[in-house]
């Protein structure tokens, strides 16, 4: 049997810890929100950090000017805040540029959000690359807004800068890669994505010798998954699976999204681990996370997409409602159970040739059936052997092997052990 590869690291109470110290920050494609985020990021995991410069060239794309923001309000006539920056960084329009004046309720209407069919919440709204300004607000709050005038107020910077990208690498035997892809871009919005960023820590703190070699990717949503592919033309031929990772919390049923392949080893691996418990398989679409960047035609690499209930599916996605408080321990714990499953899958799936393939061998001459009494899960070795017996034909991997028989992998990786031992099959190279 081989080592297993991850362990349970951080329980579901630790990971809704990191969570909410990540929640109050203010995050954006670029900026210090990013560089703080994976400030606390390292503090878990060493990092490795690249800085990419305003106007760098990136595939069709070009790295965005650097935006950063101190404080905005708006103000009334009485000198209250009744939009206020300080009390959650999605009352910012994303990317806002710097504004200072006075403005009517009338003036300002174009630029304030709200969402008409859940008035209590506050929407999240970005602009990143067309130069504008404006806030988000509850329609509650606006209902009760007065004509004004009000002082309105962005201190924020829009310049040249750099784009930040982070990665954890944990070497294993092969050079061949399984990523794991997180966006760091949003600001106060728990699970969408402070859920994903703590489950992908607690799954790299897990990792024990590992035969891949496991990537981390911490970045940007888009623009940062462009941005890592532009600079890593050549290291993507290594890589042999990969997952996008967002909404890991809520208390939804997992999601998974095929890779464009469809049928890739990671696509199997997770379905195969998601069949015992409620969950949802969906085929590829180019519309998503960072999968369609990496499943782009000219890289079309195995990259999935695992969430719990998938973007903009859920009440919560991308407002005020998006908080800690929506985000379960019990959830991530779970999300997390079944990656470290994923790797255990991926680790352990091998294929092999039987070197007696005529015929059945005899099992009990070599004490095969033997070393297996008094066993409750006798009969399930025994039909793991016969089966990894009749389908090691160089064709199919154990995991093609306990999906055909429906056997729990550990049981058919335990049966391929104890044949390799007896010399009756050896691993396909």
């Amino acid at each position: 049997m081989t080592v297993p590869a991850s362990i349970p690291s951080m329980t579901g109470e630790e990971m809704h810890a990191l969570v909410e110290r990540l929640y109050p920050i203010c995050r954006s494609i670029t900026g210090d929100g990013v560089r703080r985020t994976l400030e606390i990021v390292g503090e878990h995991l060493p990092l490795e950090v690249t800085e990419v410069p305003t106007g760098t060239e990136v595939l069709d794309w070009n790295v965005p000017k650097e935006w950063n923001i101190r404080d905005a309000y708006v103000k009334d006539p009485a000198g209250r805040r009744v939009i206020d920056f300080r009390e959650s960084n999605l009352h910012v329009v994303g990317y806002s540029v710097p504004v200072s004046g006075t403005y009517t309720l009338e003036e300002l209407r174009p630029r304030l959000h709200t969402l008409p069919d859940r008035p209590e919440l506050v929407p999240y709204r970005t602009s990143y690359y067309a130069e504008t300004w404006g806030f988000c607000l509850s329609r509650q709050v606006l209902d009760g807004l007065g004509e004004g005038p009000y002082e309105v107020m962005i201190d924020s910077t829009l310049a040249d800068g750099s784009l930040t990208i982070a990665e954890h690498v944990v070497p294993g035997e092969l050079a061949e890669e399984v990523v794991v892809s997180c966006h760091v871009c949003h600001p106060s919005l728990a699970n969408d994505n402070m859920a994903g960023v703590a489950v992908a820590v607690a799954l790299a703190l897990g990792l024990r010798r590992p035969r891949y070699t496991y990537r981390f990717l911490f970045m940007p949503g888009t623009i940062g998954a462009i941005t890592w592919l532009a600079l890593n033309r050549e290291r993507v031929r290594l890589i042999a699976g990969g997952l996008t990772l967002a909404c890991a919390g809520d208390p939804g049923a997992l999601t998974y999204k095929r890779s464009r392949r469809g049928d890739a080893g990671i696509d199997r691996a997770v379905t195969y681990v998601l069949r015992d418990r409620p969950h949802e398989v969906l085929d590829f679409s180019p519309y998503g996370y960072d999968e369609r960047q990496f499943c782009s035609p000219g890289f079309n690499l195995p990259f999935g997409s695992l969430t719990r209930t998938p973007y903009a599916q859920y009440p919560e996605y991308h407002t005020s409602g998006d908080n800690p408080g929506f985000v379960t321990p019990a959830a991530l714990a779970d999300t997390l159970d079944v990656l470290n499953r994923v790797v255990e899958v991926l680790e352990g799936d091998r294929t092999y040739l039987n070197l007696s393939p005529y015929g059945e061998p005899q099992l009990g001459r070599r004490g095969l059936y033997e070393s297996l009494g008094g066993r409750s899960d006798t009969k399930q070795a025994q039909m793991a052997m016969l089966w990894v017996l009749n389908l090691s034909d160089g064709e199919h991997s154990l995991l093609d092997i306990a999906r055909r028989s429906e056997l729990p992998f550990a049981a058919v990786e335990g049966a391929a052990q104890a044949l390799l031992d007896a010399g009756l099959v050896k691993e396909k190279t």
